[in-house]
C-alpha cells in the first residue's frame, strides 16, 4: 500500500504533527494498528515519565549492607538480599 502524509493532532498538547509516509510504513512492516496519538514532543515526555505519569515514587527506607548508612530505594527490601546506598551501589559495578 502506498502511504502520504497525514496530519495528526497530538492528544496531550493539542498540535499538529505530520504521520509521514515512511513513519506508516514502519507502522505496517512492525504490525502496529494503531496511529500515533502524540507528537514527537510529548511522546518523549512520555518515554522520559519513568513513573508512567503516577506521580511520585514511593522510597523504602532500608540501610545500606556495605556501609550501614541509612538510605531510601525505589523498591520494598528484603531480608534475604542486600542493599546498597547509591555510593556503595556504583562502586560495586
Amino acid at each position: 500500500m502506498i502511504h502520504q502524509d497525514k496530519t495528526i493532532t497530538c492528544k496531550d498538547c493539542g498540535q499538529e504533527f505530520v504521520f509521514t509516509a515512511s513513519e506508516q510504513d514502519f507502522f505496517e512492516e512492525k504490525g502496529f494498528t494503531n496511529e500515533p496519538q502524540r507528537c514527537k514532543a510529548c511522546r518523549d515526555i512520555q518515554k522520559n515519565n519513568r513513573n508512567g505519569g503516577r506521580g511520585q515514587r514511593e522510597m523504602f527506607d532500608a540501610v545500606c549492607a556495605s556501609c550501614g548508612k541509612s538510605c531510601k530505594v525505589p523498591f520494598q527490601p528484603r531480608e534475604d538480599r542486600p542493599v546498597y546506598c547509591s555510593d556503595c551501589f556504583s562502586n560495586q559495578r
